[in-house]
């Protein structure tokens, strides 16, 4: 007698699953039409989700996505030990019942998750949408522009004080808004609904596993890591607030944060974001060939190889295996995202400071 009822919750949470499942089917059909998801969604419903989400989660001054990843967290922990405890009693039917309810878990977390944000990783290319023709450069080239983002890294870094350096992170992540609110003022392609950058609470393990940042798509927060040397913290918090703003790709949000950063009146802000650039064309210039790396090397100033080595002793203090799990994890999702280059993406953003240096 008590076992029809279960069977029946089993079918209907079957039904559920193959419904969602259905769903997020034809989500993925959609995603394949970048101009429409421009047109409906990047420009349509993503903007009015914004309109909503950011000014309410601004009232907070602590991140409410990290509680909520945080809950997560303990649930999954409780839903393991339950989940193995229903079958060593075997209980199988049970079992059945809530990994189903896992799964449908599982499944509306990634439509929340596109219809919130993810969607925005299948419009039309930044390149695109900008008018960039990023595709190629020539040695001359990258070695031209490498070069003048030195010697703007070098002559920024002259004009830092040692009371920019002592900012507080609320002061920085203010400049960094302004910023932001600044660039949104001159393109619609830039265009942004309530900024905001907040302290991340989970600062001690994004230290573990080498995060800067991140962004919560399912509250629309934007987060950083307060920890990590000061002079990252400002480009940082402009690239999270640029995917608030629709940018998914990394190195879209790289270039979208360097040009907000630069556009900025603020010494450490602008210093920040060239030496990000610098950083990142460095490591194109030393695939690509080492004796143009080691001249170029040799024209970046004591005070910038300082930070460099300050950023890189930071990072491996803290270096350990469980930085390569994530590392794996997070590979695997920007690949399943429309982003096949993986981590390295993040460096395609030298390719879009290219082609607007070049259209200029």
């Amino acid at each position: 007698m008590h076992k029809q009822p279960g069977k029946r919750v089993l079918i209907k949470k079957g039904i559920i699953i193959l419904s969602l499942a259905f769903a997020i089917y034809l989500l993925m059909l959609f995603a394949g039409h970048p101009l429409a998801i421009e047109k409906y969604y990047s420009e349509g419903l993503y903007p009015v989700l914004c309109r909503i989400l950011h000014p309410i989660f601004n009232l907070f001054a602590f991140s409410v996505g990290d509680l909520l990843y945080a809950g997560i967290i303990v649930y999954l922990v409780y839903a393991l030990v339950r989940l193995l405890a229903f079958c060593f009693k075997k209980r199988f039917l049970q079992a059945g019942i809530f990994a189903a309810g896992m799964v449908i878990g599982v499944q509306v977390a990634m439509l929340t998750f596109y219809l919130f944000w993810g969607m925005n990783y299948f419009r039309p290319s930044a390149a695109e949408r900008l008018n960039l023709r990023d595709s190629t450069f020539t040695k001359a080239e990258l070695q031209k522009i490498t070069t003048i983002l030195i010697d703007s890294a070098n002559a920024s870094r002259a004009r830092v004080t040692p009371a920019d350096l002592k900012q507080s992170n609320d002061s920085i992540y203010n400049t960094a808004v302004k910023a932001v609110l600044k660039l949104s003022g001159t393109s619609n392609n830039y265009k942004t609904y309530s900024p905001g950058i907040k302290p991340s609470l989970l600062t001690p393990l994004l230290n573990y596993i080498s995060t800067s940042g991140y962004y919560n798509p399912f509250t629309g927060e934007a987060q950083i890591n307060y920890q990590m040397p000061v002079f990252n913290r400002p480009f940082v918090a402009c690239h999270e607030m640029s995917h608030q703003m629709g940018y998914g790709p990394e190195d879209e949000a790289n270039f979208a944060g360097f040009i907000a950063a630069t556009g900025s009146g603020d010494r450490l802000l602008r210093y920040s974001a060239y030496n990000l650039a610098v950083n990142e064309f460095m490591r194109t210039v030393r695939y690509t060939d080492t004796v143009m790396f080691k001249q170029l090397k040799t024209r970046i100033s004591p005070a910038v190889l300082a930070d460099f080595k300050a950023e890189r002793l930071y990072w491996l203090s803290y270096q350990n295996k469980l930085e390569s799990l994530t590392s794996i994890f997070y590979d695997n999702f920007l690949k399943a995202n429309n982003q096949p280059e993986g981590l390295a993406t993040y460096n395609r953003m030298v390719l879009l400071i290219m082609a607007m240096y070049r259209k200029q």
